[in-house]
């Protein structure tokens, strides 16, 4: 079996809807755990298994000060998922235009 390393667990944090909303909630700006608990229909300890999910693998980083802990999303992270889809969306367009090109010369 391939090991992609930490693109692995990047997506397996990815692969849940609750984690998915964390994210897209984080990348507008940050916030704490109680305002990203909000929206979601489950227990706060169960928010904060997600959120060490997400943490564990680099998707985003939290700071506590005082009781409070607030949540941000780490950039670079992303970048790197986002790079190997278009690296495979990349050859899958060049084998497709060469397919095209093949049934253009060969039509029958």
């Amino acid at each position: 079996m391939l090991n992609y390393g930490p693109l692995d667990g990047i997506y397996h944090a990815l692969a849940d809807p609750a984690r998915r909303l964390i994210v897209e909630r984080l990348s507008r700006r940050p916030a704490t755990v109680s305002e990203l608990a909000h929206p979601l229909d489950m227990s706060l300890p169960a928010v904060m298994q997600h959120l060490q999910v997400l943490e564990t693998n680099g998707l985003i980083r939290s700071e506590k000060v005082g009781r409070i802990r607030t949540c941000s999303i780490v950039p670079n992270t992303m970048r790197s998922a986002e790079d190997w889809i278009v690296k495979r969306r990349t050859a899958w367009e060049r084998r497709l235009d060469r397919l095209g090109e093949y049934l253009k010369q060969n039509p029958d």
